[in-house]
């Protein structure tokens, strides 16, 4: 006599089909945007629009997938000159902003966390959470981008927070925009935030 097992999965294949096409769509967004990079500053890091639209990977699919969709842009990293300035990982990891990158991956998944705790209900409340999580991602892409200043740049640790002045307004400046766009695409799409 042979019996049939069936178990059942907490999700659907066409759930994770889903879930692997925002998540390669977003890698490729971030990888697209580490095309427009700004040179400013004496410490070599460059004004980019990749950080912040690792924070919107993260605002847009929640921690998980964000931090996913981040890992795989990295991956292809390693292959492809994607990061900012038409770098590959290998390259970056040789100069001062291979911290930041660290703090990209950890950062989308922290925004993506923080957001996703937000009642779908309470504009006022989930507006206060996307922000506080994309000010989350910043301070860790600052964090980490200060140890890589000082393990590659040889900076001390005040110069190295004193060289990422330059980027505080332009970041703030691009976070509000990508809050923004993370809220109205949870407003069109809110089928996007599943716990």
């Amino acid at each position: 006599m042979s019996e049939t097992v069936t178990t059942s999965s907490p999700r659907s294949s066409a759930a994770v089909a889903k879930d692997l096409a925002l998540i390669t769509m977003f890698a490729a967004l971030i990888c697209v945007l580490g095309f427009v990079s700004i040179p400013v500053g004496a410490a070599g890091v460059p004004i980019v629009l990749q950080n912040v639209a690792t924070i919107l990977t993260g605002l847009v699919l929640g921690g998980r997938r964000g931090f996913l969709a981040t890992g795989l842009f990295l991956l292809i990293s390693l292959a492809f000159p994607v990061l900012a300035g038409g770098r590959t990982l290998i390259q970056a990891f040789a100069g001062p902003s291979i911290g930041y990158l660290l703090g990209y991956l950890l950062g989308a998944a922290a925004a993506g966390y923080i957001a996703y705790r937000a009642p779908r209900n309470n504009k006022a409340v989930m507006v206060t959470l996307f922000v506080a999580g994309g000010l989350v991602a910043v301070f860790l892409q600052y964090f980490f981008g200060t140890f890589g200043l000082m393990w590659r740049a040889d900076m001390n640790l005040g110069t190295a927070v004193a060289a990422q002045g330059a980027f505080i307004v332009p970041d703030l400046a691009k976070l509000a925009v990508m809050v923004a766009i993370a809220l109205a695409v949870h407003a069109a799409f809110p089928q996007l935030r599943r716990r």
